[in-house]
């Protein structure tokens, strides 16, 4: 009796196996992104070709500027060139249609003559700056461009800021003022004409923001500053 019952209760008894690391399979997960996720994927990274392109242009566009100050030494009139030029470029690109005309107005050019007109000094400036010293010493200066346009802001315009802005300022002035003290061509002209070019900017930022607000979106970023050079 007591046989029979053990067979029994073996009967229900059932095997077990060791786990084997060896033979675990994969879990297949396929996700896909969102075409929500995708356009944003690609419009960072159209934003990120387009810094660089303008970086590696900014900098050729120094190279050859110097060059030709070097050969030339006509700041003034090499920035009206180059102003003269940009203008001319665009002049062809709308009769030949290879970009879409602007449509403007009056008002739109009344609005945009400030700007403009800061745009001109603030490019000169720099131009006379790069005559005068090394292109990498105006550039130092230049990079001072946000401690001007948040002082001016502050105190011009009224704005506040927070405590962290502020204090994001001191190692531009310090690095600026360092690289002034420290530069072995230092000259005068050239630190002026740097610190006149920044304000101007400033300056030009300013009544772009309040004066063309809406009217520059219409015609579009390209043509907005072809308009500006003309």
């Amino acid at each position: 009796m007591e046989e029979s019952k053990e067979v029994k209760r073996r009967d229900f008894l059932v095997p077990s196996k060791a786990y084997e690391a060896h033979q675990v399979q994969p879990i297949q997960i396929n996700i896909e992104l969102t075409e929500e996720a995708r356009e944003v994927a690609a419009q960072k990274l159209k934003i990120g070709v387009y810094f660089a392109t303008w970086w590696a242009l900014n900098v050729i566009f120094n190279i050859y500027n110097k060059k030709v100050l070097n050969a030339f030494p006509f700041p003034w009139l090499t920035s009206t060139l180059s102003l003269a030029a940009g203008s001319l470029m665009m002049f062809v690109s709308w009769a030949t249609k290879v970009a879409q005309p602007p449509k403007t107005d009056l008002n739109f050019w009344k609005a945009l003559l400030p700007v403009a007109v800061a745009h001109t000094i603030g490019h000169v400036a720099a131009t006379v700056s790069m005559s005068k010293v090394a292109v990498s010493f105006t550039h130092i200066i230049k990079s001072g461009e946000p401690a001007f346009s948040v002082l001016v802001s502050r105190f011009l315009l009224g704005e506040s800021f927070s405590m962290p802005v502020y204090l994001s300022l001191l190692p531009i002035i310090g690095g600026c003022a360092l690289a002034a003290v420290t530069e072995l061509n230092f000259n005068l002209t050239g630190f002026i004409g740097a610190m006149i070019s920044n304000l101007a900017f400033v300056f030009r930022n300013i009544f772009s923001k309040r004066g063309m607000k809406g009217k520059s979106s219409s015609v579009g970023g390209m043509n907005y500053y072809a308009c500006l050079s003309i």
